[in-house]
């Protein structure tokens, strides 16, 4: 069993400073986890409890049916990947892969056939002969990424891995990583994963599910896309996605039969019956609307006096090209929204130009206006 359980996980410091504040977690044998949130929010502080390289104050971890509180790091059946690598300078990226093997006093023959199986798998072999110093640093991180491998381990752990690595290395190294987990569950190897990351494109791609935390809480742990499609709070809502979830205030109206949003420049939008039917307790109410960019289009021309609903003039203030889709950046009274829409050369917009936006409520997302729980997840 490589299953991991945190129960009523807390760290608190000698200062007094309480860095988690009792985490309950289980992550299922094979399972892909991500810890992901802002800086300082205790993902990694969570992590090297795991490992065995941060005291718990109160609670427990799990791993399979082994309480490990007491344990040290080399007996919990981990193995750790670190954000610089941590390789041995004056060793082969062979001797490094086989550092740890040697200290577990395994034979020749079977450290030299690990090395080849996840050399191969990484496609690292060329590089067995040579020193840290002479690869680059996507190729240090798959070394890295080997010797655990090697280790065979009941849990994986990876602290930020790809952070050092520039732009296109991160993608192709993220994507080892998503092999590595797929081919070690094909083949019937344990292949339980923890990954801390403050990328959230890692965190959605790689993660089987993700852990959202803030302040040393979850605040949310589900599925990737379910995260982004049914946020349970405005802090995932803004975390989750880039660009970032628009949200705004706006308070509740009943205009005859039908349920309004009205916004600080006046524009009203009408909510469909499914979400007007979750805000009727909080007519003459504020709360927070948040729209995804996407949700966002620039709508057909109009006579500026007889909008169609949910549309509403607004001056773009920059456009961002990214080839294959752009970004429209818009104030709405005190706040900056942006809209995403798809490349299109026949529908160019530019910067000054005032356009009508259309806003599909359909996707919109409603929160508290205290509280900031959604009010349409029940």
């Amino acid at each position: 069993m490589a299953d991991v359980e945190l129960r009523n996980v807390e760290k608190i410091y000698p200062n007094g400073f309480k860095a988690v504040k009792g985490i309950n977690l289980t992550i299922q044998e094979g399972e892909f986890m991500v810890f992901v949130g802002p800086s300082g929010c205790a993902k990694s502080t969570t992590l090297r409890m795991i490992a065995g390289l941060e005291e718990i104050t109160h609670g427990d971890i799990m791993i399979g049916a082994k309480r490990v509180n007491d344990l040290p790091p080399k007996d919990r059946g981990i193995a750790m990947v670190f954000q610089n690598y941590a390789l041995y300078p004056h060793m082969s990226a062979y001797e490094n892969m086989a550092f740890g093997l040697k200290q577990q006093k395994l034979s020749t023959h079977e450290i030299a056939s690990r090395i080849k199986e996840a050399a191969e798998t990484l496609e690292i072999t060329h590089l067995l002969k040579n020193k840290p110093g002479e690869m680059s640093g996507g190729q240090r991180q798959r070394i890295a990424l080997g010797r655990a491998m090697v280790r065979k381990p009941d849990v994986f752990l990876f602290d930020e891995p790809l952070s050092n690595l520039d732009a296109k290395l991160r993608v192709s190294t993220r994507v080892s990583i998503a092999q590595l987990h797929h081919n070690l569950k094909a083949e019937g190897q344990t292949a339980t994963m923890i990954y801390v990351t403050h990328d959230q494109v890692e965190a959605m791609t790689l993660g089987d599910r993700i852990c959202v935390l803030d302040h040393g809480q979850i605040v949310q742990v589900d599925t990737p896309m379910n995260l982004y499609q049914y946020p349970a709070n405005k802090f995932v809502a803004g975390f989750i996605g880039s660009p970032a979830m628009n949200i705004v205030e706006a308070t509740v109206e009943l205009r005859g039969s039908a349920t309004c949003l009205a916004l600080e420049n006046g524009c009203r939008l009408l909510l469909p019956a499914d979400k007007a039917a979750k805000v009727q307790d909080n007519i003459g109410q504020r709360l927070w609307l948040g729209l995804r960019p996407e949700h966002i289009s620039v709508a057909d021309n109009q006579d500026n006096d007889a909008l169609p609903q949910n549309i509403d003039m607004h001056t773009i203030t920059l456009v961002e090209a990214m080839g294959n889709e752009l970004y429209l950046y818009f104030t709405l009274g005190k706040d900056k929204l942006v809209s995403r829409i798809a490349f299109d050369p026949q529908r160019m917009v530019a910067r000054g130009e005032n356009k009508p936006l259309h806003f599909d409520m359909s996707h919109c997302h409603l929160f508290d206006i205290e509280t900031g729980e959604s009010l349409l997840i029940t």
